[in-house]
């Protein structure tokens, strides 16, 4: 974590700019949780997501970039195509509410000042910092998920997109975006992070793998501030 924390710091201050342009928007789509509970598909959003993104354009390759995003998870054994899990059973719903933090690198040139459309696949990483719920069997491995207690928690977000400008101030993107988390009990499976001690009776799945969750959608930015002028 900490490499992660000193390369995004670099490169942030690692270009010297000026009238750089700002765009700010907002995100929508849907959720779909990778753990312990439900269904094992990377990509099925299956819950909804939205929230604000804004973006600090430093050159025509990289930008700064903050999110505050607000999602539901929720996974269902009886839905898996595990016969495993559909004969235990189990399911859940948390909520999340994250800030993330990081750069958004462009595959090509994205020069507002250019003739439009502009256009480019991206990539975006950084460091995320979210709230949940802790979740807990409540009478052992034969009763029900239930959501006790706060669960905060840092994630590395791994997400790729493509995104155009459509107009002179109007930005529209579609990315899927997968957050690796650390922690393992957004799905109550490893119980001991929330109760401080290990419980057998109330833990399952994997311990070698931590939880994982996925948004999927689109994001409309507009654009302010002077044109960019990128100087190295």
């Amino acid at each position: 974590m900490r490499y992660l924390i000193a390369f995004v710091v670099m490169a942030l201050f690692t270009t010297s700019t000026y009238s750089q342009q700002v765009e700010v928007g907002a995100f929508a789509g849907g959720a779909n949780f990778i753990g312990d509970v439900g269904r094992t598909n990377y990509i099925l959003p299956n819950a909804p997501v939205g929230g604000l993104i804004a973006k600090w354009n430093r050159s025509a390759r990289h930008a700064l970039r903050l999110t505050l995003l607000y999602g539901q998870l929720s996974a269902d054994d009886t839905k898996s195509s595990d016969t495993r899990r559909q004969q235990r059973g189990y399911s859940f719903e948390n909520n999340v509410a994250e800030a993330s933090l990081g750069i958004e690198f462009n595959f090509w040139d994205y020069d507002l000042t250019e003739p439009l459309p502009q256009s480019t696949p991206y990539l975006y990483t950084g460091i995320t910092y979210f709230r949940a719920d802790h979740v807990l069997l409540d009478t052992g491995r034969n009763g029900n998920l239930v959501n006790e207690g706060t669960n905060w928690s840092f994630a590395i977000p791994m997400i790729m997109g493509y995104k155009e400008a459509v107009t002179e101030h109007i930005i529209g993107a579609f990315e899927i975006g997968a957050r690796y988390a650390l922690t393992d009990n957004l799905d109550g499976s490893w119980p001991e992070e929330y109760l401080g001690r290990r419980e057998p009776s109330k833990e399952f799945g994997n311990r070698n793998t931590n939880d994982w969750y996925v948004f999927t959608g689109l994001t409309f930015t507009f654009t302010f501030g002077r044109k960019p002028c990128y100087c190295f």
